[in-house]
């Protein structure tokens, strides 16, 4: 019975993902912002409260432990194809500096303003027994993220991907996402010492230490072993299966160190995919044989789960104010701190708006992130759900903003969606003041 229910589970969390992700890309919405909806629908705030017998019956407490296992083994393989895709700031030293000044703006404004409203949430939102400082970090890196993954499906789909602006927001989300997880990772490390008593600094130490040595061993070791290895097994484009195995041997191996190390196993796959060679046919090659099995199968689960962890308490009439200050934090704190970050690289107003906007999108890295906060003891289930519909609204405010701007694309929208070659298109975004 319980392969059968989870048989069952998994082909209502498939269609429900399937049903949401084409309703909501038929809205110029990136499509797994309809997969991370469906998640919400399938939990207790609308499933749950419309048919409380049956989604009790088809989500029990006692299958979750092996929905949690696929949903964490689909996260180790994006976070792990996230990490191989990630690539330095390019360009000449303008673009460079460009890119950092967005990056740590567009992370720093956020991260102050995360600190700034945590005296007033702590009070109602924070577990009992967790001292202010791991909870008021952990908001304050919830607000800096940026989904690196999401925002280059959103420039693809506008075809911004080769535009300056386009171009200067994928290095500084590349700037943020390697920083966002040191950050985590020192504020997991804080909360895990803290939550140790008299012996918790101690284990801090321990826990960066041993961070510290893992990463060491990935740069040194793993780094140039499987540059040798996967130039012999990456031929003509195409992964061998050894080399398939030895990076899937390599990216779960890391994910458990890092579970070992008191992290979570997110880091080590994401660790793991950075110290892989920086090439694109093989970044083809994982993507290719990865990304559906994660994607389409595993990553809705993981939607599906969170969306059990949400909590109907974060849309009562008395926290929709709290609501509002999340939202309002979030998306000023990205689009101010990336705007501003810009403007002060010599970007005009426009394209700073715009590379603002861009930075202001969350999804799946924000949910990754918040989910980590949740099962660490960080934020209650309330507060993780208003984290969680901030990352869907940030996310779904992207393209309208865009427009908003003056930036439509509807040609390049359009061709893709009926799937006709469009051929070269103007970039959307002409040269603008000073």
């Amino acid at each position: 019975m319980t392969v059968l229910l989870l048989l069952l589970q998994l082909a209502v969390v498939l269609v429900a993902a399937r049903i949401c992700g084409l309703l909501l890309r038929a809205l110029g919405q990136p499509m797994v912002i309809g997969e991370m909806a469906a998640g919400i629908l399938l939990g207790p705030i609308v499933f749950g409260a419309l048919a409380p017998q049956l989604h009790a019956q088809l989500f029990p407490s006692s299958s979750l432990p092996a929905l949690s296992a696929l949903s964490t083994l689909g996260v180790v393989l994006f976070m792990g194809l996230v990490g191989a895709e990630l690539r330095a700031p390019g360009g000449m030293g303008a673009q460079l500096r460009a890119s950092l000044w967005v990056g740590l703006s567009s992370m720093a404004l956020p991260m102050l303003l995360g600190l700034a409203i945590a005296p007033v949430l702590y009070p109602a939102l924070a577990p009992a027994g967790l001292a202010f400082w791991p909870f008021a970090l952990f908001v304050a890196v919830a607000l800096s993220i940026t989904a690196f993954p999401v925002l280059a499906r959103i420039l693809k789909d506008r075809n911004m991907s080769r535009t300056p602006v386009g171009q200067l927001a994928l290095g500084s989300a590349a700037v943020v996402d390697a920083c966002a997880w040191i950050v985590l990772a020192l504020v997991l490390a804080v909360g895990s010492a803290q939550g140790a008593g008299a012996g918790g600094w101690s284990d801090f130490l321990r826990i960066c230490g041993g961070l510290a040595l893992f990463s060491a061993a990935l740069l040194l070791l793993l780094k140039p072993l499987y540059a040798a290895l996967l130039r012999r097994q990456l031929q003509g484009g195409r992964l061998s299966d050894l080399g398939l195995a030895a990076v899937l041997i390599g990216l779960i191996a890391c994910a458990a160190v890092a579970e070992w190390l008191q992290l979570h196993a997110v880091f080590g796959a994401f660790l793991f995919g950075v110290c892989l060679p920086r090439d694109d046919a093989l970044l083809h090659a994982l993507e290719e044989r990865l990304a559906p099995l994660a994607t389409v199968l595993l990553l809705p689960v993981f939607f599906a789960l969170a969306g059990l962890g949400a909590s109907a308490d974060a849309l009562s009439a008395a926290a929709l104010p709290t609501l509002a200050l999340v939202l309002a934090a979030a998306i000023v704190g990205k689009v101010a701190g990336g705007a501003a970050g810009a403007r002060l690289a010599g970007w005009g107003w426009r394209d700073s708006l715009a590379a603002g906007t861009l930075m202001n999108a969350r999804g799946l890295m924000e949910l990754i992130v918040i989910k980590i906060g949740l099962d660490a003891g960080l934020i209650t289930p309330t507060l993780f759900t208003m984290l969680l519909l901030m990352a869907l609204a940030t996310t779904a405010l992207t393209g309208p903003l865009l427009n908003l701007l003056g930036i439509h694309p509807p040609v390049a929208i359009l061709s893709a969606r009926r799937r006709v070659a469009a051929g070269p298109a103007p970039s959307p975004l002409p040269p603008t003041d000073p």
